[in-house]
């Protein structure tokens, strides 16, 4: 079976140390609770970040993985003044990697959010010059979600263009950690307001603020990937519908409507058959694609994991590649493996 996966990262050194000063004031012990050496999950080397050549591709052959869509880990911490240029530069080596192998690579664009005009104009290069599928934005910009004024230049872009926005976590503000994750040992409100639960409730929230700010009403055709299962939104969706009715929202539409016809979800290396199950009792198997979560989640259960899925062949080839290659315009006839 063809498997291509969307949510497959890249370390660019010189976003990460521009980034680093945000991103240590919002997650002090972050460095410490991910480190390659700490023994815990979603751990990975800089070195193996970093490389987007024979390494990476050499795994993927080894482990089944088709076709990778590459993203460069958050440009949402760079300050304005040099968010521009060093994103431009992050997107050119994306797009380098991906001439260079472009039966293995496509690549989401990184955007410089922080100057939501500056992020628009490069949004539209990605696609237009370098053919880019879609946009990745990790989170926050400033403690502030996409669904506020200033970014609507963004979302116009990617509606316009009827590329997806990969909607990925991202730490908490400095408030909502204070409130909700500190005062434990550091290192486990490090993992807590992170990869544990704090970046999944964040995007929950992110997503939400989308639908209920009339995002989708302004652009109905504009289409947000989450994953993760869908950040725990399809989980409380019956509940998000009865308590927010369109009589309170002043929606077009409800909230399950949107996420079935504005989202898809991925499993982000969360392979959980009963997570899948109920995501496509709830979503259908058609608004469903796949990713690892690369190299945080390794490559090696990617394959057994559909294979194994109690699901017609049909579906599984709709979530493997098909609805991916469709929404993302991909090469359809490589039978790579």
């Amino acid at each position: 079976m063809k498997i291509v996966t969307l949510e497959e990262h890249y370390l660019d050194v010189a976003v990460a140390r521009a980034s680093a000063p945000a991103a240590q004031a919002l997650s002090p012990h972050f460095a410490a609770s991910f480190a390659a050496d700490s023994g815990l999950p979603y751990s990975p080397s800089a070195e193996v970040l970093r490389d987007l050549g024979e390494g990476r591709i050499a795994d993927m052959y080894r482990h089944g993985i088709s076709m990778q869509v590459l993203s460069s880990l958050s440009t949402q911490q760079l300050p304005a003044d040099v968010a521009a240029d060093l994103v431009r530069t992050t997107n050119g080596t994306l797009a380098d990697a991906v001439r260079r192998h472009p039966d293995r690579f496509a690549a989401f664009a990184a955007l410089p959010t922080s100057v939501p005009e500056a992020a628009a104009a490069e949004l539209e290069r990605c696609v237009g010059e370098l053919g880019f599928v879609g946009t990745m934005i990790m989170g926050r910009t400033e403690d502030e979600f996409l669904s506020v004024p200033r970014f609507d230049p963004i979302l116009r872009a990617a509606a316009a263009l009827r590329v997806p926005i990969y909607l990925h976590p991202g730490v908490p503000p400095q408030a909502t950690s204070a409130s909700n994750y500190e005062g434990l040992d550091p290192l486990v409100t490090a993992r807590f307001q992170t990869a544990a639960w704090g970046w999944h409730q964040e995007t929950a929230v992110h997503f939400l603020q989308l639908v209920l700010g009339g995002v989708f009403d302004r652009y109905p055709d504009l289409q947000v990937i989450l994953g993760h299962w869908g950040e725990m939104v399809p989980f409380y969706l019956d509940r998000l519908d009865e308590a927010l009715p369109q009589r309170v929202t002043k929606l077009e539409r409800s909230i399950g409507d949107y996420l079935r016809q504005n989202a898809y979800v991925t499993p982000s290396g969360m392979f959980s058959h009963a997570q899948l199950r109920y995501c496509v009792d709830v979503l259908g198997a058609d608004r469903i694609m796949y990713s690892v979560d690369y190299p945080f989640i390794g490559n090696e259960s990617a394959v057994d994991f559909l294979d194994k899925a109690d699901l017609p062949e049909a579906a599984k080839e709709s979530i493997a590649h098909r609805t991916a290659e469709r929404l993302l315009g991909l090469p359809q006839d490589s039978t790579v493996r």
